[in-house]
């Protein structure tokens, strides 16, 4: 359940920071106000997952995830540039991850 909440948190994270993308420096009042709302249930998630599970490995999966999905999709849907080193670097995070949640 702890892994399920973490990823619900890890989703919102992302979503906020989308809207930070079209908050456009906070000039657009929808997105604006989602960032608010997006990283508070995200923050909330990472708070009730702490009461479960060490704080180095939920904090670690939650900003290394978020960081790591955000990459992606700024190079999927923003035209960011892609480039080799970044892709391999996408990679290492991605197996770090993965190292802590198999050897927690």
């Amino acid at each position: 359940m702890k892994w399920i909440i973490l990823a619900a948190g890890i989703f919102f994270e992302v979503l906020g920071t989308i809207c930070m993308k079209y908050a456009e420096g906070f000039t657009k009042l929808t997105p604006s106000i989602l960032v608010f709302i997006f990283y508070g249930i995200s923050l909330a998630a990472l708070v009730f997952v702490l009461e479960k599970m060490q704080v180095s490995i939920a904090y670690a999966v939650w900003a290394s995830a978020g960081t790591a999905l955000i990459a992606i999709i700024g190079m999927l849907f923003f035209k960011e540039p892609v480039s080799l080193i970044k892709i391999l670097s996408l990679s290492l995070i991605i197996l770090g991850i993965l190292g802590l949640e198999l050897f927690d």
